[in-house]
C-alpha cells in the first residue's frame, strides 16, 4: 500500500476493527522513521506529547513514513490547534489525543482535527493535502473520509464519563493508557485487579459505542487475553527500546560466547 492510498486505508482497517500492531517513535530522528518504516509495523505513534519533537523534527519522520507507506499517528500533548494542525499536515494520518476525560476534551480533538468552524485550519500546500495536488473541495472530501481521531483514556475521572465520551461524532477509536491509568487509580501495578477490571469497562463501553478499541500493551504475551476483550489496536513497545534491548541482547552473548572461547 503506496503513500497515496495508506491515510483511508487505516482508518477503514481501524473502523473495521481488523487487527492493527504498531510502536511509539522516541527519537526525532527522520533515519529512525525510516527504519520503523521497514518493520511491517501497521503503524507508528510518533510520540509528541513525552518525546522532544519540534516541528521541524516531527516533519522529517512524517516525510520518512509517508515516504516507506506506514502510517503514521501524531500523539500530540493536547487537542489545541497548534499540535494537531502539524501533525495533519505534514502526512499524519490522525492523531492520538492523551488525557481526555470528559466528552467536551473528545469533541475538542475532533473539532482540532477536521475541517470548519473552530477547526482545522486550510492550507492546500502541505504533504497532507498533497502538495497542492487536490482541489479545494478534493482535499475536504479527502481529509474527512480519512483523518483518524484517537482519544487516550487514562484518568479516574474519566471512567464517569465514558458514555459521553464514546458517544462524541467524528470519534475514531479509544486507547487505554493503562500506566497512567495506574498511577491514577493509586495501583502498584498495571496487572493490579484495579486496573484490569477498569481496562475491561472502558473497553466494553468502546465497543458498546461501535468505536475501535487500542492499549498500549508492555508485554506480548498478554496480547491472547486484550484480544479476547475486543482490542483490535496494540501499540507495543517503542524505538527506544529496541535500541536499548537489541544491545543488551549483544552484549550478554558477546561475553557468553567470549566466556566459552576462554573455557
Amino acid at each position: 500500500m503506496g503513500p497515496l492510498g495508506m491515510s483511508r486505508g487505516f482508518r477503514d482497517r481501524l473502523r473495521a476493527g481488523e487487527l492493527l500492531v504498531g510502536t511509539f517513535l522516541k527519537t526525532p530522528s527522520p533515519v529512525v522513521a525510516e527504519l520503523l518504516g521497514l518493520s511491517g509495523l501497521d503503524c507508528v505513534v510518533i510520540d509528541g506529547e513525552h518525546a522532544p519533537f519540534d516541528r521541524g523534527s516531527l516533519d522529517g519522520c512524517l516525510m520518512a513514513l509517508h515516504g516507506a507507506g506506514v502510517p503514521a499517528l501524531v500523539r500530540v500533548p493536547s487537542p489545541d490547534g497548534s499540535h494537531v494542525l502539524p501533525a495533519l499536515d505534514g502526512g499524519g494520518v490522525g492523531v492520538v489525543v492523551p488525557h481526555v476525560r470528559h466528552a467536551e476534551d473528545a469533541r475538542a480533538a475532533v473539532r482540532a482535527a477536521h475541517y470548519g468552524p473552530g477547526g482545522r485550519g486550510f492550507a492546500a500546500a502541505p504533504r497532507g493535502a498533497a502538495y497542492g495536488g487536490r482541489s479545494l473541495r478534493q482535499q475536504l472530501s479527502h481529509a474527512a473520509e480519512t483523518t483518524t481521531v484517537i482519544v487516550q483514556i487514562e484518568d479516574l475521572e474519566a471512567l464517569d464519563n465514558l458514555p459521553a465520551i464514546m458517544a462524541t461524532p467524528g470519534l475514531d477509536g479509544v486507547v487505554v493508557g493503562r500506566m497512567d491509568l495506574t498511577v491514577s487509580l493509586g495501583a502498584d501495578s498495571p496487572s493490579d485487579p484495579r486496573v484490569l477490571q477498569a481496562v475491561d469497562t472502558i473497553v466494553a463501553a468502546a465497543r458498546a459505542a461501535s468505536l475501535a478499541a487500542g492499549m498500549f500493551v508492555p508485554l506480548v504475551s498478554e496480547l491472547p487475553r486484550w484480544r479476547a476483550q475486543g482490542i483490535t489496536l496494540f501499540l507495543l513497545g517503542s524505538d527506544q527500546q529496541f535500541v536499548l534491548e537489541g544491545a543488551r541482547s549483544l552484549a550478554r552473548a558477546a561475553r557468553s560466547e567470549a566466556q566459552a572461547a576462554d573455557g
